[in-house]
């Protein structure tokens, strides 16, 4: 049975010669995704922005799930693979860091991040980071724990973040903050500690200490 993944399956080269290549689909699919989001990417669309029929397009994908499994991958060249350095904490810290601003940069990419088979670019991003957990001391079921741990906190910031920025109405946090004051008595912890108060905590600073507890409670 032939596996329905582009990562997997061992596809023939187009037979005949075409100026349209698989690079360049990823590159218009990355323009449109970012500009109208997973569900306003079609294939008729994607040719459309391309100059080229969707006929063109089967040539080299099959299926609009083989063009977001390319265009997820291709954001990860934006994560930099920096040479480790004696703190591994450090170099995670970077990675995770770089991972979270290239989601925030592409607000598509955080609901894709749950694709069954990653790419190369995912992979080689992964041992990295696997990599330095293990010279942190971390091995087996601990090693599998924190990186599970560390990747579920990086993509449930970027998409809270990115679903946040994308609101249709900017004002809706700072109303609810006004809402949990207001209402003290029944939320006295949550005034008190400043949720969702965007003048106290900033997201950045708050992501970066929560990235640092992580790192402090492994290895």
């Amino acid at each position: 049975m032939e596996t329905t993944s582009i990562w997997l399956r061992d596809d023939a080269p187009p037979t005949r010669p075409s100026p349209l290549t698989r690079e360049r689909i990823v590159d218009a699919a990355v323009v449109l995704l970012d500009r109208d989001g997973v569900t306003g990417l079609t294939m008729r669309r994607l040719a459309q922005a391309l100059g080229v029929t969707a006929t063109a397009l089967y040539w080299h994908v099959k299926v609009k799930e083989d063009v977001l499994d390319l265009a997820f991958d291709h954001i990860f060249d934006e994560v930099p693979l920096p040479d480790p350095t004696p703190d591994w904490r450090a170099d995670v810290r970077a990675l995770i860091r770089a991972w979270r601003d290239v989601m925030l940069r592409h607000p598509w990419s955080p609901g894709l991040a749950g694709r069954p088979v990653p790419g190369p670019r995912v992979l080689t991003r992964t041992e990295y980071l696997q990599a330095a957990l293990t010279r942190g001391g971390l091995a087996d079921r601990d090693l599998a724990v924190t990186t599970r741990l560390l990747a579920n906190y990086v993509i449930g910031a970027a998409l809270t973040e990115s679903t946040y920025h994308r609101s249709a109405d900017p004002g809706a946090r700072a109303d609810t903050r006004r809402h949990i004051t207001v209402n003290a008595a029944a939320y006295p912890v949550l005034t008190a500690s400043g949720h969702l108060d965007a003048d106290r905590w900033d997201s950045d600073e708050l992501f970066g200490r929560g990235l640092d507890t992580i790192l402090g409670a492994a290895g």
